[in-house]
This record gives structure tokens, C-alpha cells and sequence, in this order.
């Protein structure tokens, strides 16, 4: 997997993921989809990045994490930014 590949944490009910999926897919953004419903271990992850909440979708970089539950092209514009991707 390349370095620039962004972690995707899902389930398969999730509007916004399916937003965040689309959104990533038309700007050619590499990610790899997690769904947290099957991995216990990525759920668990999924959780310490979003203290203690279990928030959907939630992207992770390089060290960078961030909900886009509820999601929004703003929201995603701001990890990319943070993420040095933008």
C-alpha cells in the first residue's frame, strides 16, 4: 500500500461513508476501506481515535484522524488540508 493511502473506517449502513467514498473516488484519492462491523480490532482503533466515540466515517493519515460523521465536502477538505494531501 502506497504511504499517501488513506485509512477508511466504515460500516456497511453508513450514508456518509458512502458520501466520503464518492467524494474520495472522484478527486482520485487512494483509500482502503476498513469496516469496523467485521475487524473488532479496527473498531477498537476506530474508538481511540475518536475518544471513545464510535464515529462514521472517520479518515486517518500519516498520524492525522478525523470524523466525518454528518458528512460535508468542508470536512473532508479540512483532513486532506491537515493531512498534507491539500
Amino acid at each position: 500500500m502506497q504511504e499517501n493511502t488513506i485509512t477508511m473506517y466504515t460500516t456497511d449502513w453508513c450514508g456518509d461513508c458512502r458520501a466520503a467514498k464518492r467524494a474520495l473516488d472522484d478527486a482520485g484519492l487512494a483509500y482502503r476501506e476498513v469496516d469496523v462491523g467485521r475487524d473488532e480490532a479496527a473498531l477498537a482503533r476506530l474508538i481511540a481515535l475518536n475518544d471513545g466515540r464510535r464515529s462514521v466515517p472517520t479518515l486517518e493519515l500519516g498520524g492525522v484522524a478525523a470524523s466525518l460523521s454528518n458528512f460535508s465536502p468542508k470536512k473532508l477538505d479540512d483532513f486532506l488540508r491537515d493531512a498534507g494531501l491539500r
